[in-house]
């Protein structure tokens, strides 16, 4: 390994630990502002847990970090992040870019769910990850699946995602959009996962201008969903709901527990790299309901 990319994946870690940090704190704000329904019961905290890869013959697989809240304004958010290496088994080898030809991998990222109380306050997913074979690539996105869906909180987040992308080239909203429509997209009931947002990956390139470039359109999508998503929040947290839009909710996670363990990229490369089954999961919903 040179010390470019050895630099590189340093520098990638580091900012997706320090992407946890900031959005914990951040939710963690929120948990202390609500004044709405169950505005009785205790902030919420995050709490965060470690976990190591197991070891192949003695040699060490990396790990990661579960951060987890149980709250008043999030019923379960989890903000994960794992820095992990080792070697594709044969049958994964030929589904991964560059490992055909070497099955040694590096892979790093932050993924985060959140399942709000609220009805009225959005789900949410983002991730990013940078992963390293014989190439070496990133990949992430974020989208957004409300129960009950609001007309504002849509239109800001498009325009939040729209923003970020096209800071950094014109052509990539409309492309990572439509992936984004295509990926979350139930095809056994042939319905979207929510209102969408972005999706992409195989952003390629190790030479440092590709990885440069790359690599700060990543952090700018952190940052976007750091700015937008809070205020979606803020927006809905303290309003009133029924008993009735709780039951569309938990239909809705419900759509949600499907997606995720018949079609989620993340689900399947995590258990099958030997990654921690709980923070894997983790995206599952406390409750859902089937009609």
């Amino acid at each position: 390994m040179t010390d470019v990319a050895k630099m590189q994946k340093e520098a990638a870690a580091k900012w997706f630990a320090e992407l946890r940090d900031r959005i914990c704190t951040e939710f963690e704000r929120l948990e202390q502002e609500l004044a709405g329904t169950h505005a009785e019961l205790a902030p919420g905290r995050v709490k965060k847990r470690d976990w190591q890869r197991p070891t192949v013959d003695g040699t060490p697989g990396g790990g990661g970090t579960m951060g987890l809240i149980h709250g008043r304004v999030f019923e379960k958010a989890g903000v994960n992040i794992s820095t992990v290496f080792g070697e594709f088994s044969p049958e994964f080898q030929k589904q991964v870019p560059g490992a055909a030809k070497d099955p040694r991998f590096w892979a790093s990222g932050i993924s985060l769910v959140v399942h709000p109380r609220s009805p009225l306050v959005p789900a949410v997913h983002m991730n990013t990850r940078h992963i390293r074979t014989t190439k070496a690539w990133f990949g992430g996105g974020m989208d957004l699946t409300p129960a009950l869906p609001d007309a504002a909180d849509t239109r800001d987040f498009h325009e939040a995602a729209k923003r970020v992308c096209d800071a950094h080239d014109p052509a990539y909203h409309a492309r990572f959009k439509q992936w984004c429509d295509e990926y979350f997209h139930l095809k056994h009931r042939n319905e979207p996962r929510g209102i969408g947002g972005i999706f992409f990956d195989d952003l390629q390139g190790q030479d440092a201008e590709s990885w440069n470039r790359h690599f700060a359109f990543v952090r700018d999508v952190g940052l976007a969903f750091l700015e937008v998503y809070p205020r979606l929040v803020r927006r809905q947290m303290n309003k009133p709901w029924s008993e009735a839009q709780r039951h569309q909710q938990l239909v809705k996670r419900g759509r949600y527990v499907e997606f995720n363990l018949l079609y989620d990229r993340g689900t399947k490369f995590g258990l099958m790299t030997g990654g921690n089954t709980e923070a894997i999961l983790m995206s599952l919903p406390p409750l859902a309901a089937w009609p």
